[in-house]
């Protein structure tokens, strides 16, 4: 995501809705995030379809990440051989269904 430029990318409501198809389109050709101020304060911000799924995406990898490091730091991790023993077996299950 690009850095925020007050000039450019906060917008109170009334100038959002008088030019929503020109701030649509700016949001998908710049990538920048369009803040939306009501009554002089944050309401909202229009991003991206591609900077929602980064986000998204970014999200889901950290929050796996922080799982695993979890559980290495619980000691609830398998080693190479077990790994392997209990991908076997779940895979001679999933054959025999």
């Amino acid at each position: 995501m690009n850095n925020l430029t007050v000039q450019k990318d906060i917008v109170p409501i009334g100038d959002f809705k008088a030019s929503l198809p020109k701030y649509l389109k700016n949001a998908q050709n710049t990538g920048h995030p369009l803040i939306i101020t009501q009554n002089g304060r944050p309401a909202g911000v229009l991003l991206s379809p591609s900077e929602y799924d980064k986000l998204t995406h970014n999200r889901s990898f950290l929050k796996s990440l922080n799982q695993g490091l979890t559980d290495c730091e619980s000691g609830s991790v398998y080693s190479t051989t077990e790994l392997r023993a209990e991908l076997i077996k779940k895979r001679s299950l999933r054959g025999s269904e």
